[in-house]
């Protein structure tokens, strides 16, 4: 996990669309970079829908939704659509941003030990340093948690 003051480690990832985003793009807005583990999920689902139905809040705030996991572009798009996301989700298929910020970790699923995303989300401010970081986050929770923090 990344700490509180340190800069946010810059990346460039496809969008839903294809469109390739940069953390610079972002400068004088705070963003909220949630990871996740995969798309159509229960808990993923859960945390993007809430993301959504508080996005107008976020956006009244000046802040940035942007949600990361290592699923394609193609994968985002029927996220996207299936539940009507507002909010633009990254595809990391090659794990780069996944790894610089720390959430590609050894996990442990019934004696099986395998490699994937620790649900964390990083609070950002509008001159790309990380001013809250957070790891294991509730799904459910972790939208409205962050809207508490801007």
């Amino acid at each position: 996990m990344l700490n509180i003051g340190d800069k946010a480690p810059l990346f460039s990832l496809p969008d839903q669309n294809g469109k390739v985003h940069n953390l610079e793009d972002y400068r004088g807005k705070k963003v909220v970079l949630y990871f996740y583990p995969k798309d159509n999920t229960s808990g993923c689902t859960k945390q993007a829908c809430n993301f959504a139905e508080l996005y107008p809040q976020f956006t009244e705030k000046g802040a940035v939704v942007l949600g990361v996991s290592k699923d394609s572009v193609a994968s985002h798009k029927k996220f996207e659509e299936k539940y009507g996301l507002p909010f633009t989700l990254l595809s990391d298929e090659g794990l780069e941003v996944l790894q610089a910020y720390d959430v590609w970790k050894e996990k442990s699923m019934y004696g099986r030990k395998y490699f994937g995303v620790v649900r964390s989300t990083y609070l950002i401010d509008e001159n790309g340093i990380i001013i809250r970081a957070l790891e294991k986050v509730n799904a459910g929770e972790n939208p409205q948690q962050m809207l508490n923090e801007l």
